[in-house]
């Protein structure tokens, strides 16, 4: 497993700024996004971040294992299951360098 970079790419600040309510069933949401770093078909594995609201995660996913690691522990209950979902939806969509969004149905 290769180590994530400690510093972050400076991602736009309008990202932080979108929090809404949803507008079924008046449910807080959050925009979450994903930037995937590492993907590797061989390794079965794909490594990147993950910014909602002020928070952001570092992510390991070892896709044929369905392990899904996150670091730091603030935060992560609350992320780990929505983010699991996308990259299990997604995976085969998502490439090294790309930028993608969901909707967690939470209020961070």
């Amino acid at each position: 497993m290769q180590k994530v970079p400690d510093t972050l790419p400076s991602w736009p600040v309008t990202f932080l700024q979108e929090v809404g309510v949803s507008r079924r069933r008046n449910l807080p949401e959050t925009t979450a996004y994903v930037r995937i770093t590492q993907h590797s078909w061989t390794l079965g594995q794909m490594t990147g971040e993950v910014l909602a609201s002020q928070y952001t995660w570092h992510f390991h996913w070892r896709f044929r294992d369905k392990a899904l690691d996150i670091t730091p522990a603030l935060g992560r209950a609350l992320i780990k299951e929505p983010l699991s979902r996308f990259l299990e939806q997604k995976d085969y969509q998502l490439e090294p360098g790309g930028d993608y969004t969901f909707t967690v149905r939470a209020k961070f």
